[in-house]
């Protein structure tokens, strides 16, 4: 288990490797993803946080699926991971959650480092295109109090859609891929998980 300032220093030696870093960072809902995310960006210079959300169909998000399949993973490879780390110029397309659709393109961030945070993320799709990959070692049903738990504190009642369909998508995805044996880094975080964690 990794604690941050290890995870820091894992961070530094994959960027001494190359010009442009991409972080993976994923874990079950709930487990404290985009806590975690939104903490190195705010302490790793020239870094940018790219949200898995963004890359999650609106209309199949409460779906079952045993891979995730509402974790548009190719596109967030073809619009963002590839052009990244080839520093190509690019745009991408965000999902508009109000409106269940992509919204218009905008630019790449400028950034040395990336961090995306997403369930469903370590996945063959995205093999070779994640640098490091960063488990947020949560045990699931843990995490599910915890999100359902931060869904209720934002004033939002998914107990159903974790019940029926996110957690078994989680045991399933876990049971198929096996996410925290293909990690680099296991990181366990301090506390709960804030919203959008």
């Amino acid at each position: 288990m990794a604690t941050f300032d290890e995870l820091l220093h894992a961070i530094d030696a994959v960027r001494a490797q190359r010009t442009r870093t991409v972080v993976g960072v994923s874990g079950f809902g709930g487990a404290g993803k985009s806590t975690l995310a939104r903490r190195l960006v705010d302490t790793v210079r020239g870094s940018a946080r790219m949200r898995g959300d963004d890359f999650v169909d609106p209309t199949l998000a409460g779906e079952r699926s045993t891979d995730w399949s509402a974790v548009e993973r190719m596109r967030l490879r073809s619009e963002v991971v590839d052009p990244f780390r080839a520093g190509t110029p690019s745009t991408f397309r965000r999902y508009d959650w109000l409106t269940a659709a992509l919204a218009s393109a905008e630019p790449l961030p400028a950034a040395e480092v990336l961090v995306i945070n997403a369930v469903g993320l370590f996945h063959p799709d995205l093999d070779g295109a994640l640098d490091l990959r960063v488990w947020v070692d949560v045990e699931l049903d843990v995490a599910t109090v915890r999100g359902k738990a931060r869904d209720h504190r934002s004033g939002k009642d998914h107990d159903r859609l974790w019940e029926d369909v996110w957690t078994p998508n989680e045991r399933d995805f876990a049971e198929r891929f096996h996410p925290r044996d293909a990690a680099d880094v296991l990181y366990v975080p301090d506390g709960d998980p804030e919203p959008g964690g």
